[in-house]
Parts: structure tokens; sequence; C-alpha cells
């Protein structure tokens, strides 16, 4: 994907998030998500029905790559079964690390696949992937 149109895809989601929006509905999974390191503290809620993620919102403060990782996480989970949501945690995780991942499951997700260059802020991609990871892992422990 073209430098360019990265930045663009990382902008317009950081400007225009989608999903950006608490609502009050304890049928929703909950968590916060903080760095330790910067600024970032957005709280996070996901509901699943029927093992399929029906909608997923976040809100609080962040900077331009953890608003719209989050922004473009969302888009990418709602509507996946939860076995399918955990290959693309697994796999963004990856690709954030630097190691091997499935390009082709990632999607335009796929915009932050040099963030490892820039160790400040693969916390700050990671924050989205570790607060729905958290909410899915928690299910097993129901």
């Amino acid at each position: 994907m073209d430098e360019n149109l990265k930045r663009e895809i990382i902008l317009d989601n950081y400007q225009n998030p989608e999903n950006k929006e608490l609502i009050d509905d304890d049928s929703y999974l909950k968590v916060n998500q903080a760095s330790e390191s910067c600024i970032d503290n957005l709280d996070f809620m996901m509901k699943i029905e029927n093992n399929t993620i029906v909608d997923i919102r976040y809100d609080g403060e962040a900077c331009a790559i953890s608003t719209s990782a989050s922004s473009i996480m969302s888009r990418a989970l709602i509507g996946k079964s939860v076995d399918e949501a955990k290959k693309i945690l697994i796999n963004y995780k990856n690709m954030i690390e630097d190691k091997e991942y499935d390009e082709e499951l990632l999607g335009e997700l796929n915009v932050y696949d040099n963030i490892n260059k820039q160790p400040n802020r693969i916390k700050c991609a990671l924050l989205p992937e570790e607060a729905i990871d958290k909410m899915l892992g928690g299910l097993e422990n129901e």
C-alpha cells in the first residue's frame, strides 16, 4: 500500500473516527485501556450475540494512531465471529511486532505495517488490540 494512502487513511480515521461513542447498555463487555507512556486512555465496549461481534464502541482521549487504529479495528471486527476476530487480532499484533502475519486477513489494518519502525508508536497501535483481546479473553471466564 502506498505510504501517502496509508497516511490519508490514518488521518481520516483520526479526524472522522467511526464507532467513537459510548452508550449506556449493560449487555456490552467493557474495559479501559490506557498507556503508561502517553495520553492514550480509551474506554471500549463490545457486544457479542450468537458468537458474533455485533458492535464495538470506544471513547476517551488518544493520539492519532490509537484513535485511528480503534476506528479501523472496530470496523474490521464488527460482524466477525469471535474466532475470526481472534485470528485478526493475532495477525495484527504479529504485524505490529514485525513477526509473520497474514496480510490478506487484515485489510485496511495493513496501514500500520511499518509502525514497528517507530518504537514509540507501537503501544499506540496496539491499544485497541489489547482492549478487545481482554474483552474476548474475559468470555472464556464466564
